[in-house]
């Protein structure tokens, strides 16, 4: 009994702390169950904003690793995250500190989870508890994703389609610009209606057969 109270008091005090910081016993659940490596990934889309914050709490949350990402405008690259994927093996978990420092949408979200999925690995948000890959819930995560990418890409056709009908209807005209102005297209249907060959009109306008061609349809 003598020996067994430091124990327990020593145990009671851990108990404390881990409960007082929810990171800390995500870190420490981690840590048990999971025997592969923890990565971090952090980004930022411009070269002004810092890192620091989100590498904090990636650290805090147990990453061995941190893949950090700084994205700049002119390029949708993302080269550490490529590292990552390489790097990834059974049992690896991914920890980021919210989805949108990962993913551009939700398709994308959707395929890099997948991606991780069949490296063996896990995929869990900070800011996001609900999207957790690692636990018995995986495919369920996955399958809400994909029916959110879903939604989210008819959203995005509809919203296409609305824009185009508005557009049509103030005279917009879609599609490639004519290679002849409609003067030139009046003057090429007059000279082919003359007799001249369409080869020679053609010619003329520096353009194919073809576009003559369906002027006289």
């Amino acid at each position: 009994m003598e020996m067994e109270e430091p124990y327990l008091r020593n145990s009671r005090h851990l108990h404390q702390a881990w409960a007082a910081d929810g990171i800390g016993l995500f870190r420490c659940k981690f840590l048990m169950q999971n025997p592969g490596m923890i990565y971090g990934y952090a980004s930022v889309s411009t070269i002004a904003q810092d890192l620091a914050s989100q590498l904090a709490r990636l650290k805090a949350a147990g990453c061995e690793k941190v893949f950090r990402e700084k994205v700049t405008g002119t390029t949708a690259d993302r080269p550490q995250l490529k590292k990552l994927m390489a790097a990834l093996a059974p049992g690896d978990v991914v920890i980021i500190p919210a989805v949108d420092r990962l993913s551009r949408d939700t398709t994308d979200l959707m395929v890099i989870a997948r991606d991780m999925q069949r490296a063996g690995a896990g995929l869990r948000s900070l800011a996001e508890p609900v999207l957790d890959t690692t636990g018995d819930f995986a495919e369920l995560v996955l399958a809400m994703l994909g029916v959110a990418a879903k939604l989210e890409r008819r959203r995005i056709a509809e919203r296409t389609a609305r824009g185009r009908a508005g557009a049509k209807a103030k005279g917009v005209r879609f599609g490639r610009k004519p290679k002849l102005t409609p003067h030139q297209q009046r003057e090429a249907r007059e000279r082919v209606a003359a007799g001249e060959t369409q080869r020679s009109v053609a010619r003329s306008y520096n353009v194919d057969q073809a576009t003559i061609s369906r002027l006289t349809v």
